[in-house]
């Protein structure tokens, strides 16, 4: 038993050395501008302020794979969400089909504790054509395919540059 708290206290000192706790921040521009940000069945500001929480929490998620003191600075300049709303009797719906792909083009920069700049660019283009053949992993989760582009990215293009295997 003395072997076993031992290694469990070796694991809580050692665990964050191997942490990574890197941060985002996200800036939005006017929704109203962005081309498919249309509300189903809620009000457009709360449902703009729902798509700006959840992006946020998704891009915070992703800044946290980055070391410690890194900052993951985006601005999303264009935003077309998957699926397309459409009438259905009473209620909008966002109907989710392979014809309505999703879009979305963003400017970023990543900085290091010191402020360096590490990896910036002024315009990222990511669309998903074939959004829905691929294997879709994990719960149903909301805005999926776009978080899904947009991690996409992050793991294939971003952090290379940033974490170099």
């Amino acid at each position: 038993m003395n072997t076993v708290k031992k290694i469990a206290m070796a694991m809580l000192v050692a665990l964050p050395v191997f942490a990574h706790a890197g941060e985002a921040v996200v800036k939005w521009q006017d929704f109203n501008g962005y081309r498919d940000v249309r509300p189903s069945n809620e009000p457009k500001g709360s449902y703009h302020k729902h798509i700006a929480t959840s992006f946020e929490k998704h891009f915070n998620k992703l800044a946290e794979e980055l070391p410690e003191g890194y900052k993951f600075n985006v601005e999303v300049t264009e935003l077309d969400l998957a699926g397309d709303v459409r009438f259905g009797g009473m209620n909008d719906l966002r109907i989710v089909k392979p014809i309505y792909f999703p879009r979305i083009e963003f400017k970023y920069s990543v900085t290091d504790k010191d402020g360096k700049v590490l990896s910036e660019s002024d315009k990222v283009e990511l669309k998903d054509m074939g959004f829905m053949d691929k294997i879709k992993m994990g719960r149903d989760e909301e805005f999926y395919y776009d978080k899904r582009l947009i991690t996409d990215w992050f793991n294939k293009e971003l952090m290379p540059q940033i974490v170099p295997s």
